[in-house]
């Protein structure tokens, strides 16, 4: 949990020290005040690029041109080693094009954003994911991966192993190569990684089940319906039919078999890179993308409150932090109070935001309330 977080010039915050508890904390204010800039982040003490995914050159605060491009997220975490301090942030030299990356320290000495996995587990819900069962397959996938680090660090890194190997073939593939020796280490890294991805996955989605049929036996009735979950991914499935070796080999094979085809498509059309994740609503046995708007809110939380629970166990009741932006849209007063239920029992520090404090009556007594208004540090108080 996050007991002090500073920002400095970052977004539309010019000096802003939030202190905490490892209770939830309330972000309220008007829209365009600055709450969601602070879970932003709260999301970059973990690896990647945040929950909105956005350069980093743009983090930088441009208001009257006050900013010489340079940012800082500096935080006080206390996680499964202890207590540390974690920074983040680019200066004015670091700024140079959209794809400039951040620095990162862990206590005191310099890092890799990489590196924050074995310190920092955070999961986000944000209104681009109400969408998320009736979207691209893409926005599934990232979803689950961001869930899975949660357990496995190393899932980034192999990730990004198969992602480099693919475009690297993708780009012989283009170029006209024909040559197997030039495909043949990069299927190969493609294999032994795209399969220790997909094994991940399903790793993920057993222990997941697990707990959902676990929370369905505590309460069937509860406000976060339980979900059917399944992947639908060639190489997932080859691994629940053969061992992980076997299906390296199959993929291998795959990948030298289509190489005409993925020319002709102008990419690699099967690998763990096209892998979907199917839920469905149990109690209507309906799938996900069918249900209203607000049993696909209800279905989300559902999940996330579920690996929340399962992290939790599998480290001695230190739960994973919560980000939730505008939360309580499309969710009525019970699933509300049934939320914040959860979260206190599970005991993750939750980070929400909303622009109604009276949407967070149920938390009062048991969270941080804080308001935000026009990101300026004299202008974020608690109440």
């Amino acid at each position: 949990w996050v007991e002090r977080l500073a920002l400095t010039n970052y977004r539309n915050h010019a000096e802003t020290l939030i202190k905490a508890t490892p209770s939830p904390v309330v972000l309220t204010g008007g829209n365009g005040s600055g709450k969601t800039n602070i879970l932003e982040a709260v999301s970059l003490l973990s690896p990647g690029q945040g929950l909105r995914r956005a350069p980093f050159i743009d983090l930088a605060r441009t208001a009257e041109g006050d900013s010489d491009g340079t940012w800082i997220v500096a935080a006080h975490v206390h996680t499964q080693h202890g207590a540390v301090d974690i920074g983040t942030g680019q200066t004015a030299t670091e700024k140079t094009t959209e794809r400039s990356g951040r620095t990162v320290r862990i206590g005191g000495e310099a890092s890799t954003s990489g590196a924050l996995a074995d310190y920092v587990e955070v999961v986000w819900v944000t209104p681009a994911l109400d969408g998320m069962f009736t979207g691209a397959a893409s926005e599934r996938r990232r979803f689950l991966d961001r869930l899975i680090l949660c357990f496995d660090p190393a899932h980034a890194k192999l990730s990004s192993r198969f992602e480099r190997a693919m475009t690297q073939r993708n780009r012989l593939l283009s170029d006209g190569v024909r040559q197997n020796a030039q495909f043949e280490g990069l299927e190969l890294q493609m294999a032994e990684t795209g399969t220790a991805i997909a094994a991940a996955r399903n790793e993920a989605i057993s222990a997941l089940a697990a707990v959902i049929a676990a929370r369905r036996e505590r309460d069937e009735h509860s406000a976060f319906p339980w979900s059917n979950i399944a992947l639908d991914g060639s190489l997932e499935t080859e691994l629940l039919r053969q061992p992980a070796v076997e299906v390296e080999d199959f993929y291998a094979k795959q990948l030298a078999a289509n190489r005409e085809r993925d020319r002709a498509a102008s990419r690699t059309l099967e690998g763990p890179h096209r892998t979907d994740l199917i839920v469905g609503h149990g109690p209507k046995s309906m799938p996900a993308k069918l249900c209203s708007t607000g049993e696909q809110k209800a279905l989300l939380l559902g999940l996330v409150l579920a690996h929340a629970e399962m992290i939790a166990a599998r480290q001695d009741g230190l739960a994973p932090i919560l980000l939730l932006d505008e939360i309580t849209a499309h969710l009525d007063e019970a699933r509300r109070a049934a939320l914040f239920d959860d979260i206190l029992r599970i005991g993750s520090q939750a980070w929400m935001t909303g622009t109604d404090r009276n949407a967070f009556a149920a938390l009062e007594g048991h969270a941080t309330f804080i308001h935000v208004e026009n990101g300026a540090a004299q202008t974020v108080r608690e109440l």
